[in-house]
């Protein structure tokens, strides 16, 4: 079985846009391949700093996907930091890729055009992600389309690599498109912390309900026939709903006595059909961060064979000695 690789950035609590856009197509695809899903708290370190907010958003990413129904039996989960094997690599992909492909980096142009000075750390962020992804032997990575640039750079130093040591080194990986949907937030923007608008994958449920109410829509009067396709609403209701409910809610807010209201009311109903028994789950993991740490040394315990196998290989192909 071909193996894919996902990273997640523990950066802030997971969001509806998280589990829709995310979290639930990765676990779709963990059905075909064998699956590493690692949690990458180093790249998180680039703009986080710190130490008991690292470690909180750790143990939230670990909950959600389990809560979500990631089972670690099948898929590997495991935590960045607990295979050091990838600072080695990096250090090797480091010195066999070209400075000018790291300055066209999406993140570092961005910290630039917004007049920000990056740190180091942000200038490599490519080498340590074609690390993680090397490291495993990755067939494929899942990437939206706004992506690839990240993936072309493990496609590239690979490449590279098998070149100057050897064909057949290190694996080229291949991109699965993954047509994520893109998930409005309250504004109608894309959904993100950052921005303020985001709906809490996990509240509770009076919390839920009231984020959801939050949610900004048209001003029509209750008796004014409006148009579902389009909004905020709808859009999120589609998501999760079946298509007998959208339909229902296309005829209903077309008639005099169904408002965004009671659209914004059954958008709920939805979400906590869907979130409430996972969310007791969450709960319950969260609340025990010993399991939690457990399940995640036993993943990076599963896959640490597979990153030193590919560091002997390495060091044996670049004429180091190899380890004792």
């Amino acid at each position: 079985m071909q193996r894919s690789l996902t990273g997640i950035k523990p950066s802030n609590a997971p969001h509806l846009g998280n589990y829709l856009g995310a979290i639930r197509p990765a676990l779709r695809l963990a059905q075909e391949y064998e699956s590493f899903l690692f949690i990458a708290d180093y790249h998180a370190l680039t703009t986080l700093r710190d130490r008991e907010a690292m470690r909180a958003y750790t143990y939230d990413v670990a909950a959600t996907w389990l809560a979500c129904g990631l089972d670690p039996a099948k898929i590997h989960l495991y935590r960045q930091s607990d295979v050091t094997e990838v600072f080695e690599l990096t250090w090797v992909l480091a010195c066999l890729i070209a400075t000018g492909q790291l300055e066209r980096g999406v993140s570092y142009k961005d910290a630039l055009a917004k007049g920000e000075a990056p740190n180091a750390g942000i200038f490599n962020y490519p080498v340590l992600m074609a690390a993680d992804i090397l490291l495993y032997d990755a067939d494929v990575v899942p990437v939206g389309r706004d992506q690839l640039q990240h993936l072309e750079v493990a496609r590239d130093v690979a490449a590279r690599v098998n070149h100057v040591f050897g064909e057949g080194l290190l694996v080229v990986p291949e991109a699965r498109i993954t047509e994520a949907p893109l998930v409005p937030g309250l504004d109608g923007q894309k959904m993100s912390k950052s921005k303020g608008n985001s709906i809490p994958l996990f509240a509770p449920q009076k919390t839920l309900r009231k984020t959801v109410m939050q949610i900004v829509t048209g001003s029509d009067p209750l008796e004014a026939a409006v148009e579902a396709r389009g909004s905020t609403v709808y859009e999120l209701y589609q998501l999760v709903a079946s298509e007998e409910q959208c339909r229902m809610m296309q005829e209903s807010l077309r008639r005099p006595d169904y408002g965004w209201g009671h659209a914004k009311q059954a958008l709920f109903e939805a979400l906590e059909a869907e979130l409430g028994p996972r969310r007791e789950v969450y709960d319950a993991l969260r609340g025990d961060e010993a399991k939690l740490e457990a399940l995640l040394a036993e993943g990076a315990a599963r896959v640490r064979p597979i990153a030193r196998a590919t560091i002997a290989r390495v060091r044996e192909a670049i004429g180091m000695r190899s380890r004792p």
